[in-house]
């Protein structure tokens, strides 16, 4: 079969055109991914802006044409936290109808499952209990999964979007700015550490547009090149270091930094804040890079589907 997905998140919206293979694993045929930011100042308004909307359908528009011309057998587009959070979440979602897409809301829960699925296909042999990470724009999702039980999400609202607007103000931001998103995401993390329980022999395993991005900057790579990316190790100390770079830089002087992805200069520091906390709260001294997740998972469970009504 071949299939493409469509994955409209906070900061970042993803095409994969894929084929699946007969024993589920993907066959990338092309992909794009797009910084739009549609969930800009939705915090502060309760609405996507109409900018957002307009960056977001001129590329779902695009994207019709390019799914069109690889003549795919089916399509599946979702949308997470911006537009679940949304006010105006039915205008958007009939304008995307009217460009040429159904778009299935999904729940936090259900987005944790499909990233699992996504990150489960792409793991190297022999890790089994995880703890995936996705640092979105207007969340942050902890997914414990472990053999014997289903994925159990734990969301919190510290995307890098969301932080960035509310603590980081200044350009670059300031010390107190700084002390002030450490405690926010350390209060946030302190909550969830019960609920998660014992995590020795678990993997922290980092997906999404934050944690490759900052593996592609510990690499210092000119181009991005997801063979090198997935199954990177993020260590400690590469972390701090990415850290005090990002944070000591304005948005100008961060362009052009080896491995920063352009449309990222204004939310990495954010991202790595979330990373750093989240690794020093729950005692992992690396977190284990996955260039595989939501976009890959959402065609994993489609194909699944699919397989199902044919032989039932």
């Amino acid at each position: 079969m071949l299939l493409a997905g469509v994955d409209i998140g906070t900061l970042t919206c993803r095409l994969l055109i894929a084929r699946v293979l007969p024993d589920g694993r993907l066959r990338e045929v092309e992909a794009d991914r797009r910084i739009l930011r549609l969930g800009e100042r939705l915090e502060e308004t309760g609405n996507l802006s109409p900018a957002a909307i307009s960056r977001v359908l001129e590329t779902l528009r695009d994207w019709r044409r390019r799914i069109e011309a690889a003549q795919v057998d089916r399509v599946v587009a979702v949308a997470t936290s911006a537009v679940r959070e949304a006010k105006n979440r039915e205008e958007f979602l009939a304008l995307a109808k009217r460009s040429g897409y159904e778009v299935e809301v999904i729940s936090g829960e259900e987005e944790a499952r499909r990233t699992m699925l996504g990150i489960r296909s792409g793991l190297p042999a022999g890790i089994s209990r995880v703890l995936g990470l996705d640092i979105g724009g207007g969340s942050t999702e902890f997914i414990l999964d472990r053999p014997g039980v289903g994925p159990k999400l734990y969301s919190l609202q510290l995307g890098v979007v969301r932080l960035a607007e509310r603590e980081l103000r200044h350009d670059p931001p300031t010390e107190r700015e700084v002390a002030a998103a450490r405690a926010s995401i350390r209060d946030e993390l302190e909550r969830l550490r019960p609920e998660l329980g014992d995590l020795t022999g678990t993997t922290l395993v980092g997906t999404a547009g934050t944690i490759t991005t900052l593996a592609a900057m510990a690499l210092e790579l000119p181009t991005y090149q997801p063979t090198r990316i997935h199954n990177f190790r993020l260590e400690m100390e590469t972390v701090r270091l990415l850290e005090q770079r990002v944070l000591s830089r304005s948005v100008a002087e961060r362009k052009g930094m080896p491995g920063l992805e352009a449309g990222r200069e204004e939310v990495i520091a954010a991202g790595t804040l979330i990373l750093h906390g989240a690794m020093e709260a729950f005692g992992f001294a690396s977190c284990l890079v996955s260039d595989l997740g939501l976009r890959e998972g959402i065609l994993i469970d489609l194909a699944s589907r699919l397989r199902q009504q044919s032989s039932s």
